[in-house]
């Protein structure tokens, strides 16, 4: 299967199931345009499994705050269950 449409399939999930919190407010990935580099490092981690390649991941990505000068990684961004949530979608997506 091409990699690209693989990224693609992953990055449409993203976008609509794992989401930013802060406070009581939830920003999908979708909307914040950080569904498309999580997908990637998700496929790029694959080989470490699903909780792993989630973890690794989210890491990986920093999340540019106010005007840009500061960022945070996404997963101090992340709920606990989003987590859990993120790692359920890869291990579906990467048994297909």
């Amino acid at each position: 299967m091409d990699s690209q449409i693989l990224i693609s399939d992953l990055e449409n999930i993203l976008s609509e199931k794992v989401f930013i919190k802060i406070e009581k407010w939830n920003l999908h990935l979708g909307d914040a345009g950080l569904a498309r580099n999580l997908a990637i490092e998700c496929i790029s981690n694959k080989n470490q499994g699903p909780l792993e390649a989630a973890k690794i991941s989210l890491k990986a990505i920093s999340v540019k705050v106010g005007d840009g000068v500061n960022s945070i990684p996404l997963i101090n961004l992340i709920t606990t269950s989003q987590i859990l949530e993120l790692e359920e979608i890869l291990e579906s997506f990467f048994e297909n």
